[in-house]
């Protein structure tokens, strides 16, 4: 039997928070509406959901309450990563039992490994669970890349090592991938403005934050370039880059949270320390970027 191969869009989804506790009903009825817009499925506990900081508990929390409210209906890809290979066999394992579809596994931040350690960490992760693990490159966040050597290296040991978030923002990188591993991993961007490049690349689709306003205009997107028609996907990337780039004119996920805050879709706004809210200027240009997009279907 084939590994399951996650594809299309997929949301890396929010943590609402209020009063700095998760607010589990926002939290279901995000899940809801990103299912009913057809969404290919659901990144909980990423760089969007605020992981570095949620307690163990609430990690974990909030992982089952995705898989809850998705009832089977669209994947779960729990991010289980951390700068700790203990932290990372730990959330995975307990990610495992609460019967996610795959993980999500960044590279170590802060502490810089070689190459060789790369591959222990990761394989130690991988020792612990048959669901697809989707390893996750953004040097941007972590001060390393997994080489494209050491991705290679993991698929060949790893069977369940079949996906890759990559979003190290390069056309270059994504031909090495493309021209060392072929159809052998699952490539999905990262960065919701390089989807289409990306894709005319070999990626399979997005791990998107946009999604979490515009789940189904962006799910049309990438189904559009899917089966080749470019001119609708083009149209919907120039409509929603001016967005794409908006949400990150602070550290993500500040500006989403906003936009989904001034839409109603979720309660509160709040982010945990060290994030804070958007200054002024920012805030309004992005409402204003929001108002000329237009509301989501």
């Amino acid at each position: 039997m084939s590994a399951p191969s996650f594809t299309g869009t997929l949301t890396a989804l929010i943590t609402p928070f209020r009063d700095s506790h998760v607010v589990f009903d926002d939290l279901e009825a995000l899940v809801n509406r990103q299912i009913e817009a057809g969404i290919d499925g659901l990144v909980p506990c990423g760089t969007t959901g605020e992981s570095p900081t949620l307690n163990h508990e609430e990690h974990i929390d909030v992982i089952r309450a995705v898989v809850s409210a998705a009832q089977g209906r669209v994947p779960v890809i729990a991010g289980c990563g951390s700068n700790s290979t203990r932290e990372a066999v730990c959330l995975t394992r307990l990610a495992h039992e609460a019967d996610v579809d795959g993980v999500l596994q960044v590279a170590p931040y802060y502490n810089k490994p070689s190459a060789e350690g790369l591959f222990r960490h990761f394989s130690a992760v991988a020792e612990q669970t048959d669901k697809p693990i989707v390893l996750y490159s953004i040097p941007s966040r972590c001060g390393i890349e997994i080489p494209v050597s050491t991705v290679a290296r993991l698929r060949s040991a790893h069977p369940n090592v079949n996906h890759i978030k990559e979003a190290g923002g390069s056309c270059d990188r994504m031909d090495q991938l493309t021209q060392s591993l072929g159809d052998s991993i699952t490539i999905l961007s990262g960065d919701d403005a390089l989807t289409l490049p990306f894709m005319a690349m070999g990626a399979k689709g997005v791990i998107s934050v946009a999604s979490n306003l515009y789940p189904g205009e962006i799910r049309n997107m990438v189904q559009a370039f899917a089966r080749s028609d470019i001119e609708t996907a083009l149209k919907l990337h120039q409509r929603f880059y001016p967005l794409f780039k908006a949400l990150f004119c602070e550290p993500n996920p500040v500006p989403i949270k906003c936009a989904m805050h001034h839409l109603g879709l979720i309660g509160a706004l709040d982010v945990r320390r060290p994030l804070c809210e958007m200054t002024p200027e920012n805030r309004s240009e992005l409402l204003s970027v929001i108002e000329t997009t237009g509301r989501p279907a």
